[in-house]
């Protein structure tokens, strides 16, 4: 796989939340540190995600924010 994005977590997907159109994947990238994407239902089944599986969060933003207490 090449791609253009910077940062690329690979990861496995722990759950799977499917509403009408869209669904929430959530990908463990490390021990306690999970990622979540909201991505249509097409591409969930397109990429075949279930939990257990390999997946990778892309993560491409022209603006990060921070924030502190």
């Amino acid at each position: 796989m090449k791609i253009s994005a910077r940062n690329v977590l690979k990861g496995t997907v722990v759950s799977v939340e499917k509403g009408a159109t869209t669904s929430h994947v959530k990908i463990e990238i490390s021990p306690g540190q999970v990622v979540t994407a909201s991505i249509t239902n097409e591409a969930v089944e397109a990429l075949k995600l279930v939990a257990g599986g390999p997946a990778y969060a892309v993560i491409k933003a022209s603006d990060v924010m921070v924030a502190v207490d």
